[in-house]
């Protein structure tokens, strides 16, 4: 049985050496024949692999500058607080209620009034306006801080921006201050927290950029909510005070704190998840604005009236 199968393994063996060598030359000559165009094959190639990425990256880098309109859908950064799932759930329920209602773009310092619903107000609703002199929490925990003078004292309320009991939004004056938290205004006259409940919306400036507003507020003498003349605000005249008060300052304050880049990563969210979170947010944002002027174009039928 062996001699039956030898000379047959031996035909296959020498034809299978002779086709692999014949290959070997082929590819051979193929690549001294490509060999200059290989440079420009692989360019090409890395720039097919580069395209997705180049088109993503302009795609997000062309998104409008939401970290300031848009700062509640930033999660919060501490890693040990963070989950990917309920996060984007709670994102998909923020989406879903501003399609309810309107939030406007609004800042620290601007003027807002705020109507929602109150089953103990004469007219079910309750309406104040106020001053936004803070904004913090994150997701649905979102909240922002309206004071007012109201009889010569001051009147704080703090509304959760995703309630259900919120039913109107309006921004009166929208502006900037050279602070982003101004809870100092609880120790200022009263004269800067005081606006009317009558008071009609001011038209923002042409150009697009929301202008800022560099009034500097005086505090009343001590004391005071907190010791300011330690927080180092822009927006603040502090009044002169005794040594003792700026050494003190000098030995809890902790300069050394810009130069920690750790401690400015630990408090903020990485670029390539708000990059995800505002893409997500910016086509939201597209939907609204095509349905609105669909809506807007539609025109209204009117039924012709029966003539005598």
């Amino acid at each position: 049985m062996a001699s039956l199968w030898l000379p047959r393994v031996s035909r296959a063996c020498s034809a299978f050496c002779s086709n692999t060598s014949v290959r070997l030359l082929a590819s051979s000559a193929l690549d001294g024949a490509a060999s200059p165009a290989a440079p420009a094959a692989a360019q090409t190639s890395d720039q097919a692999t580069a395209a997705p990425e180049s088109k993503q990256d302009q795609r997000t880098s062309s998104l409008p500058e939401y970290r300031f309109v848009y700062p509640e859908f930033l999660p919060n950064p501490d890693l040990r607080l963070r989950h990917r799932l309920a996060e984007r759930l709670e994102r998909a329920d923020m989406l879903r209620r501003r399609t309810r209602i309107e939030i406007p773009e609004f800042y620290v310092g601007s003027v807002l009034a705020v109507t929602v619903s109150d089953p103990q107000a004469p007219g079910k609703t309750s309406r104040f306006v106020g001053i936004c002199i803070l904004r913090e929490d994150h997701g649905l925990r979102a909240t922002m801080t309206l004071r007012n003078a109201i009889d010569q004292q001051g009147v704080e309320i703090c509304y959760p921006l995703y309630n259900p009991t919120l039913q109107k939004i309006e921004v009166l004056r929208l502006e900037k201050r050279l602070d982003e938290d101004l809870r100092y205004l609880r120790d200022c006259p009263l004269e800067y927290s005081t606006f009317a409940f009558d008071m009609e919306p001011e038209h923002a400036a042409d150009s697009g950029e929301v202008p800022v507003n560099p009034v500097k507020v005086p505090l009343r003498p001590r004391p005071w909510t907190w010791r300011w003349e330690r927080a180092g605000m822009k927006g603040l005249i502090v009044p002169e005070l005794r040594e003792d008060f700026y050494e003190r300052a000098k030995k809890v304050s902790e300069p050394w704190h810009k130069y920690d880049l750790m401690r400015e990563y630990r408090r903020s969210v990485p670029v390539e998840d708000q990059r995800e979170i505002y893409a997500e947010v910016h086509e939201h944002v597209q939907s609204l604005e095509t349905d609105q002027r669909r809506v807007r174009r539609r025109r209204v039928f009117v039924a012709p009236k029966k003539t005598s």
